[in-house]
């Protein structure tokens, strides 16, 4: 995949990921790679950043959650109501975007 694509609509993979339900990093990587049969894949490089602005933007929150298993805490994120409006602006966004490009093939 294109890497400047990806670049441009990660906000929007991530807010959508996490309409399924809350997730840390390492989840919220498989779940994208498996509900997008591969096709994207998140590396920590460019999760955590984004995660990290979403969270100042408001869009989730996060908190220190012990797994199950046991182990260290680790950092879980949920969307706020503020991230639901965010995904619903930014997928009708996505959706006018696509219907242009679809008109220009």
């Amino acid at each position: 995949m294109d890497v400047n694509l990806f670049k441009g609509n990660l906000n929007l993979i991530l807010l959508s990921v996490l309409e399924g339900g809350e997730g840390y990093g390492l989840d919220l990587t498989k779940r994208v790679d498996a509900l997008t049969g591969g096709h994207i894949t998140l590396n920590a490089g460019s999760l955590y950043p984004a995660l990290h602005r979403l969270e100042r933007a408001g869009h989730l929150t996060a908190t220190l959650v012990t797994p199950a298993r046991g182990g260290p805490p680790v950092k879980t994120y949920r969307l706020t109501d503020a991230g639901r409006v965010e995904l619903e602006r930014r997928r009708e966004a996505y959706s006018a975007f696509d219907q242009a490009l679809r008109s220009l093939w």
